[in-house]
């Protein structure tokens, strides 16, 4: 069998840098916004659909799909916030009925 004398290999493995995953050296981006969050959605919604249907459609299919994506996502967002208060009222007033103790009816 062949002795294999790892002592020089792990030393240099000591002596170098570790590797890093970090890939990107500029600062991170902040956290976008809900407005440009579904404004970047609906852009590539439009570009995704000006590249799919602009030879059948004309080229202002995606133009049309991007602001139609991003009324459409506005329009969700406001209504599933309204829904959340009216899920949020349904739910109070049932725990009030359940948890609260009926008056006792006099005889």
């Amino acid at each position: 069998m062949v002795e294999v004398d790892f002592t020089e290999v792990i030393s240099r493995m000591k002596s170098e840098r570790a590797i890093t995953l970090e890939f990107n050296t500029s600062v991170p981006r902040p956290e976008p916004t809900l407005d440009e969050a579904r404004a970047e959605l609906a852009t590539s919604i439009g570009d995704i659909a000006h590249k799919l249907f602009s030879k059948k459609y004309g080229p202002l299919v995606g133009t049309v799909t991007k602001t139609t994506a991003e009324t459409l996502l506005k329009n969700a967002e406001e209504n599933l916030y309204r829904a959340k208060g009216d899920a949020t009222l349904i739910i109070q007033e049932l725990v009030d009925r359940a948890f609260t103790s009926p008056k006792k009816k006099k005889k």
